[in-house]
């Protein structure tokens, strides 16, 4: 399976198919709203902004898998994000990124790029950045900030599609 062959639910509720995002650079991060690490939503909106008519998108996948940081519902969450920190970027329904139930896009984007400890993710804000061709090219700390992550954006949506 690749990263074209995945589908997830956005958090209205509509099925989003992860091919229509091919062609474009990624960084796909697990989010809560109630995390020490919330304040980067700020940053990744600001990438969104920065390269998205460069062909990029921040996907953000809410997940309270843990210390229960995402409660809510994704009605909730979607307000919370776009009332707090007028975030624009794909935001998709909470899911699971470890165990049984993670989500297939998490194990994908895990067997690609492990951690330090391991291929499991262990925090809220783990970011992923993905090549053009659907290739994970980096995997970053929940404490690896957005604006941190800039530089390699640049030079990724600086080469042809």
């Amino acid at each position: 399976m690749e990263l074209y062959d995945i589908t997830a639910r956005r958090n209205d509720g509509s099925e989003q198919s992860l091919a229509d995002y091919r062609g474009q650079v990624l960084l796909i991060v697990n989010t809560a709203s109630r995390c020490g690490f919330t304040p980067q939503y700020q940053g990744l909106q600001a990438l969104q902004d920065r390269f998205a008519v460069q062909g990029f998108s921040v996907l953000a996948f809410p997940c309270d898998q843990f210390g229960h940081q995402e409660p809510g519902a994704d009605a909730e969450i979607r307000e919370f994000c776009e009332t707090r920190y007028a975030a624009k970027f794909p935001l998709f329904a909470k899911v699971d990124v470890n165990g049984a139930k993670a989500h297939p896009l998490f194990s994908l984007l895990k067997s690609q790029k492990g951690g330090l400890l391991g291929s499991g993710i262990k925090w809220n804000f783990t970011k992923f950045l993905v090549g053009r061709d659907g290739t994970v090219l980096e995997r970053f700390a929940p404490s690896t900030t957005p604006e941190a992550i800039a530089p390699k954006i640049a030079a990724l949506v600086a080469k042809p599609a």
